[in-house]
């Protein structure tokens, strides 16, 4: 079964979806049918976004990115950095 990606959008207007249908009487379990999603994914959401306003919580995803993306350089400094230093001590 392929798997639907959510949009930053989505979650939080599912998320407050939830909060309104909760109000009602609802129980996790019906509001996760109604939305078509687990009621672990709505769990996981509300762990990650809970709170979040929409353009908070888009600023997070885009510094999620770029903390990816900075890892990634500073690995393959510390790579090069590695195979300097082993070649100029003449081990290779």
């Amino acid at each position: 079964m392929a798997r639907k990606s959510y949009a930053t959008e989505e979650i939080i207007k599912h998320l407050r979806t939830v909060e309104i249908e909760k109000s009602k009487g609802k129980t996790v379990e019906e509001i996760a049918r109604q939305i078509g999603v687990h009621a672990v994914t709505l769990a996981k959401w509300k762990r990650e976004y809970g709170g979040l306003q929409l353009d908070q919580a888009k600023r997070l995803k885009d510094l999620e990115k770029e903390n990816a993306r900075l890892k990634r350089i500073v690995a393959d400094q510390a790579l090069d950095n590695s195979i300097m230093k082993e070649a100029l001590s003449g081990n290779y």
